[in-house]
């Protein structure tokens, strides 16, 4: 394919990738009342000392806002990420399919294991951050003192609940753009075997400016998942390239055998059946 084949491929995966996105959008519009109780859990788990309470009622965990508009851009921005949280499988295909042209036709048989290995892994990712949530959120809060309340609006609230749960879901799919990489040829097993130090590093510094949270405790709650992933998929990248190089071995042993090359033959005929029959002389 030329570049504007490639470029108008792009673009029809990324028309897909919306529309995904806009029908997902519209179920998660019906669903808001429900995401936006199960988003505030955390929030409500945080002692009513330290947050807004309405009508003196310690059970209420009400969020507030200020903007006319804040209500429906809150709700809209909601619905967008679960309309593409939901459709999840859907796109990642969108994007899988942009990608498998490159590979070669025993490589392609991976999709399934990719769409499935990627939904689970962004799922793993939200589930980490929203279990994190109710330390982090508690301990960010708290770092107060006594005396004080927190007054969040919607807004700063689902921005900060939702970016939570996108950088850790996205952070948990690195183990599969490794893995990709390597199928694509882009990274070797061996090179990746050589940066692990300087990978794992990289990790922690990404975790440590990604995450909103500014204590450690939330920094290491992604980081070493994330390492342990990426020595995963290390270690497959390693397996993969010995099977690939034994194979590419193989391959060349056989092609190096010419036609002008004189195959091996026994120039004396071996016996047919067992002992009944004489043994080959010198005069037969």
């Amino acid at each position: 394919m030329s570049v504007l084949d490639h470029l108008r491929e792009l673009r029809r995966r990324l028309i897909w990738v919306i529309v995904f996105v806009i029908v997902g959008a519209v179920l998660g519009w019906e669903l808001y009342p429900h995401i936006l109780d199960f988003l505030k859990k955390p929030y409500c788990a945080v002692p009513a000392k330290y947050r807004f309470v309405s009508n003196g009622n310690p059970k209420s965990c009400d969020l507030i806002y200020h903007g006319v508009l804040d209500g429906f851009t809150t709700r809209l921005q909601i619905s967008v990420i679960a309309g593409a949280v939901f459709t999840g499988p859907l796109w990642l295909y969108q994007i899988w399919a942009f990608v498998t042209p490159g590979l070669r036709k025993n490589e392609r048989r991976y999709t399934i294991a990719f769409i499935v290995s990627s939904t689970v892994l962004f799922i793993a990712g939200m589930t980490l951050a929203f279990l994190v949530l109710y330390k982090g959120l508690r301990v960010v809060l708290e770092i107060s003192g006594q005396g004080t309340q927190a007054f969040l609006t919607v807004d700063q609230y689902i921005s900060f609940v939702t970016l939570m749960l996108v950088v850790f879901g996205a952070a948990f799919e690195l183990p599969l753009i490794v893995v990709m990489a390597n199928l694509a040829g882009v990274l070797s097993g061996s090179l990746l075997k050589r940066s692990q130090r300087i990978g794992v590093f990289l990790i922690f510094l990404f975790a440590a400016v990604a995450t909103p949270t500014t204590d450690p405790f939330t920094m290491i709650a992604m980081a070493v998942p994330m390492v342990i992933l990426f020595e995963a998929a290390v270690l497959f990248a390693v397996v993969h390239d010995k099977r690939k190089a034994k194979r590419k071995a193989a391959e060349q042993a056989v092609e190096a055998v010419g036609d002008d090359v004189a195959s091996s033959i026994n120039p004396i005929p071996e016996r047919l059946d067992g002992d009944n029959v004489a043994p080959w002389g010198d005069t037969t």
